[in-house]
């Protein structure tokens, strides 16, 4: 088995500043280094400023559409993990983000004993 760091260092973009805070909490209390962006602008800026592991994005904002992130995302730092998080019922556009990078997909509301496991797995691949 290889060698971790000590925390998974995971970045989420949502626009909803609720379900990102309550994300933000969760994860936390579970380990995990947690940054947090409201808007696709916000998580480009800061991954210029910092590394991470994985991002939690989600496929629908309202400044950038998730697979344009996904695609800069992928650009700056190509081995960063994407999990894609979709509410709108929208899989074909989340399978899409694979075809651009993404590791995975996750349809919202997703249980945070799933979402873990996805970010567990994206971040030992």
């Amino acid at each position: 088995m290889q060698e971790q760091k000590d925390h998974i260092r995971l970045l989420i973009v949502d626009d909803e500043e609720g379900y990102v805070n309550v994300l933000f909490n969760r994860l936390t209390k579970r380990g995990i280094d947690v940054s947090k962006a409201c808007s696709g602008s916000e998580a480009i800026q800061l991954l210029r400023k910092q590394d991470f592991d994985v991002a939690v994005l989600d496929l629908k904002m309202e400044d950038m559409d998730g697979i344009e992130v996904l695609k800069i995302f992928k650009k700056m730092v190509p081995e960063i993990e994407v999990i894609m998080l979709t509410g709108h019922g929208s899989e074909t556009a989340a399978k899409q983000g694979i075809e651009f990078g993404a590791f995975d997909y996750l349809s919202k509301p997703c249980e945070l004993q799933e979402l873990l496991a996805k970010i567990q797995k994206a971040y030992r691949a």
